[in-house]
């Protein structure tokens, strides 16, 4: 069975373990390079991780990008929404539909 994880500050990911996700608070870690790389390893099929914290470990997860697992998912934080997510989908749907069709009008 697949696992979920989430990553990031405390404040921002504390109500997934409610839910039953297992939870990595950034201020836990030794390193968040290290922690992702053993979430991989480890068979999470999904990772969210805060926005402020995925745009600290962004030529790390450029390499899972491609891959079908784990699908790693970039939410806001408790200081706001970046926009990572979005942009992140009108990458992915601009690849496979070979066209920015969200863009902004």
């Amino acid at each position: 069975m697949y696992k979920i994880a989430a990553m990031g500050d405390r404040d921002s990911i504390y109500g997934f373990a409610s839910i039953g996700l297992d939870i990595f608070p950034e201020d836990r870690m030794d390193s968040p390079v290290l922690t992702l790389h053993r979430l991989v390893d480890s068979g999470y099929a999904v990772i969210y991780i805060t926005e402020a914290l995925a745009e600290k470990l962004e030529p790390e997860l450029e390499q899972y990008r491609d891959k079908q697992l784990p699908v790693i998912v970039p939410i806001p934080g408790i200081t706001g929404n970046r926009g990572m997510g979005m942009k992140a989908i009108k990458k992915s749907v601009e690849k496979a539909v070979g066209s920015d069709i969200l863009a902004d009008t």
